[in-house]
């Protein structure tokens, strides 16, 4: 058994895929010390251990800040802590409820009319108010993006602030010279194994925050936004690392703002956080991103380097990114046209954007919930404005299914 470990362990950690030639994890030992202490520190793969009792404290801290900052801030604001309208209890129409969750069919629906000797209408109604009772409220909503916006405000702001003084920052061959012999800096640690925790926190969140219908994809963007800072700090690709951190923290706190606006119903606001967001992800990801970060990856860094297994491994998770952000822009410029274009009234007005929407987690609207009925003629499935919120409320996939 400690054989068969010895080898998995020598395997995992063969110097020729995770280094280039010549180079060994002896020549990477460093001195002794604290990470980012005194001494020369070079990363460390047990370096990222210490995000995990991290993550726990920022947890911590996102519950103190939700209950002590966020919640007050939004009872000023008027958001109240009631949900919608709770169905009364009904243990027939409960079973039905817990078998299929939505309302049921034509036939179905008039079974338990015949049944409970009910209005179909009233039936329909039952269910929309059962499944909505599940559902958090504003105010849970708006302490959860409060915490996501402070967080992502205020760990940009650190990254410009120390990057500012990064040569790197400035000229991105810097990130390659002398590779991997690069030095640790505190504030380097500090940076990346501070944003690698609030990341396991949102694994550890994710199961107790709001259930939304991109569960599984924000799972799996979590889980490989973890790989992606673990294995670049592993390999010391931390300077280059810190860009990509940087530049995807700039448009994620406007998104954040721009929920935080339409709870508190703040509509023209939200519709401006909104329309910025789009505008910095989409200069950030379509055009930064590939032009300056991607170019000093793949064609500087080869210049400079030259590839080996792990380089060809860090690019195809940042060429793959890359597919992403042009997945994500797709989206919100698709929600933004048909916002501006469905929202046109009188002189050149625009109908506030349904951005705020989002599809994964809000209440739905009564009018979700006049369903067809056995005498429903045909064309009236639903209103209007609830076609319009299906049309402009899947933006909220990217963080959504980035987040952010």
């Amino acid at each position: 058994m400690a054989a068969a470990a010895a080898a998995l362990r020598a395997w995992f950690w063969n110097e020729r895929f995770w280094l280039p030639h010549n180079v060994t994890w002896a020549d990477l030992a460093g001195e002794p010390g604290p990470p980012g202490g005194g001494g020369l520190q070079y990363p460390r793969a047990g370096h990222v251990l210490s995000a995990f009792p991290l993550a726990l404290g920022i947890f911590a801290v996102r519950l103190l800040f939700e209950r002590f900052i966020a919640k007050p801030c939004a009872i000023n604001l008027g958001i109240q802590d009631s949900g919608p309208h709770r169905a009364q209890p009904n243990a027939i129409l409960e079973k039905v409820f817990t078998s299929i969750t939505k309302s049921p069919d034509g036939k179905r629906l008039e079974g338990l009319a015949k049944q409970l000797d009910w209005d179909v209408r009233k039936i329909q109604r039952w269910f929309r108010h059962r499944r909505n009772q599940d559902k958090p409220t504003t105010l849970t909503k708006f302490c959860e993006s409060m915490w996501r916006f402070t967080f992502y405000l205020s760990i940009f702001f650190y990254g410009i602030r120390f990057l500012w003084t990064a040569p790197w920052f400035w000229d991105t061959r810097q990130c390659w010279y002398n590779y991997p012999f690069q030095p640790l800096t505190s504030r380097l640690y500090y940076y990346y194994i501070l944003e690698l925790a609030f990341y396991w926190s949102l694994m550890f969140s994710q199961f107790t925050d709001i259930k939304r219908k991109d569960f599984l994809i924000m799972f799996v963007h979590h889980l490989a936004t973890i790989g992606l800072i673990t294995f670049s700090y592993m390999n010391n690709m931390v300077r280059v690392g810190t860009l990509v951190l940087c530049l995807h923290d700039a448009s994620d706190f406007l998104l954040e703002a721009a929920k935080l606006a339409n709870y508190a119903k703040y509509q023209r606001l939200c519709d401006a956080f909104f329309m910025l967001f789009g505008v910095v992800f989409i200069v950030t990801r379509l055009g930064i991103y590939p032009f300056w970060i991607l170019n000093t990856t793949l064609f500087e860094s080869w210049e400079l380097i030259g590839p080996y297994p792990s380089w060809w491994l860090f690019n195809g998770l940042l060429v793959t990114l890359q597919v992403l952000h042009i997945i994500w822009s797709y989206l919100i410029i698709r929600t933004a046209y048909k916002a501006l274009v469905r929202g046109k009234i009188g002189a050149g007005q625009l109908h506030p954007l349904h951005v705020s929407k989002d599809d994964r987690s809000d209440v739905e609207s009564s009018s979700e919930e006049e369903e067809v009925t056995p005498r429903t003629p045909k064309g009236t499935l639903s209103s209007s404005s609830n076609g319009s919120n299906r049309a402009n409320g899947h933006v909220a996939s990217d963080h959504w299914t980035e987040e952010e």
